[in-house]
């Protein structure tokens, strides 16, 4: 196989990544979730923010949310195509991956309260 470089490359590599998002946003109703979360709160972040760092802030706070997500579903979806038996390595990669997601939504708050009411 060719390696590709270039802009030929930066196609083929948006077009993995949107096919990545089509993909969980099909198959992963928490990042569906997120999503809605992300389309009601990105708008928010617009109006509320006071300045260009706390718009980024917010906004980039929400994002590594959807961040995380992905990154949670794809460990799942590698812990789950090596095998259905329970193993604990397993269930740590997985646990692991939602703690990731939690840590990224307690930094949601965190930005979003501290900005908002600080």
């Amino acid at each position: 196989m060719e390696k590709t470089t270039g802009l030929t490359h930066l196609i083929k590599s948006t077009g993995y990544s949107l096919k990545g998002l089509k993909s969980a946003f099909k198959n992963e109703a928490a990042f569906r979730h997120e999503v809605s979360l992300a389309c009601l709160l990105i708008p928010l972040a617009f109006w509320l923010a006071s300045n260009k760092i706390e718009l980024i802030l917010m906004i980039g706070s929400v994002l590594l949310v959807l961040v995380a997500e992905l990154l949670n579903s794809a460990i799942e979806a590698v812990v789950d195509r090596i095998g259905t038996e329970h193993h604990e390595l397993s269930g740590r990669a997985k646990d692991q991956g939602s703690a990731a997601v939690f840590i990224a939504l307690v930094i949601v708050v965190i930005t979003w309260g501290g900005i908002l009411f600080l």
